[in-house]
């Protein structure tokens, strides 16, 4: 999987979880993960999330990392696995920098206020998964924590690198271990 920290900000809007938008954007041409910062609005139109659509739950955060990660030749099921991985490296990496997160699902928590949103879909031919994570916890419709506000992380850059590497190294290590074993 290819991997991709952009310096510039993007806002993200829902409208980029969309097949091909790494490739059509960045050149980046097969399964890929992107992050990048930037304002967060999800409008009811752009949402994936029907649960979110029903309970009129828009997102919104004033500044947030964020991970696209679209990738081939799997099914839903495979990619909402892929997504919880994806979010057990994110608290993995906060609990190497001494944060204590706490996972239900495809959410994390800090100080018991959510730090996080996920979603995986489907398109004709990729799995696409967005995740946020809130830097400022400011201008929120709910309870939020932030990585800038509440734990004071310094270097996002630096933290969404290490996310995307070793989520990366931890699919390619899944698909190493099943090439190793004998049939029965």
């Amino acid at each position: 999987m290819k991997t991709l920290y952009i310096d510039n900000e993007i806002k993200y809007i829902g409208s980029q979880l969309a097949p091909h938008w790494i490739y059509k954007n960045f050149k980046i041409q097969g399964d890929a993960i992107v992050a990048f910062c930037g304002e967060c609005e999800v409008k009811l139109s752009e949402m994936v999330d029907i649960e979110d659509v029903i309970n009129n739950e828009p997102i919104y955060s004033k500044y947030m990392l964020s991970f696209i990660s679209e990738q081939f030749n799997i099914g839903l099921v495979e990619g909402v696995l892929r997504q919880r991985l994806l979010i057990t490296c994110i608290k993995e990496e906060l609990e190497r920098l001494g944060f204590i997160a706490r996972r239900s699902g495809d959410d994390l928590f800090v100080n018991d206020k959510k730090l996080s949103v996920s979603i995986a879909t489907k398109s004709v031919n990729s799995v696409l998964i967005h995740t946020g994570v809130n830097i400022i916890s400011d201008g929120a419709p709910i309870k939020v924590s932030g990585l800038k506000s509440d734990l004071n992380m310094t270097n996002i850059k630096e933290f969404a690198i290490n996310v995307m590497t070793n989520y990366n190294e931890e699919l390619e290590d899944i698909i190493l271990a099943s090439t190793k074993v004998r049939g029965v």
